[in-house]
């Protein structure tokens, strides 16, 4: 499982024109499930996501996480975070879960982030044509892969 994190000032997601989710202060999740993911990813990266110390403090250093700062979250798959670029010029995505595998993850994963975070959590719609909009905040955007875990 794989995560693009993104420290936002503010984020949205729309369908078809309608916005679906917004969020200001906080992180937008992009998230890629793979074949062999369970639940322990699920659990290892949203401990780190709600424990991360990526926002500043009183002396503008990154010591807060995303609990002490109080912010918001947007979570949107993203299949494309296991494309595979060694051979040819048209990436494989042959490692990504099929929908039948990846939306019950996809919904234990949010469901897991909003009880670490102890707060609702935004989300894109899976499988949708999505337009999401950010203001990157820094920029702060930290790639996390749960099988590189050491």
């Amino acid at each position: 499982m794989r995560v693009l994190l993104q420290r936002v000032k503010e984020a949205s997601v729309r369908v078809e024109s309608k916005k679906v989710a917004a969020i200001q202060h906080g992180f937008l999740i992009l998230l890629g499930i793979e074949h062999e993911d369970s639940q322990e990813d699920i659990d290892w990266l949203c401990g780190k996501i709600a424990r991360i110390r990526v926002f500043s403090d009183e002396h503008q250093a990154m010591n807060n996480s995303i609990i002490d700062v109080n912010g918001d979250c947007i979570v949107v798959s993203q299949f494309t975070l296991h494309a595979s670029t060694k051979k040819g010029n048209r990436p494989s995505f042959i490692k990504a879960a099929r929908p039948e595998i990846a939306i019950p993850l996809y919904e234990s994963f949010v469901k897991q982030l909003e009880s670490e975070l102890d707060r609702k959590v935004g989300t894109g719609v899976f499988g949708a044509m999505m337009d999401v909009h950010l203001v990157n905040d820094g920029p702060v955007t930290i790639q996390m892969d749960s099988k590189n875990r050491e």
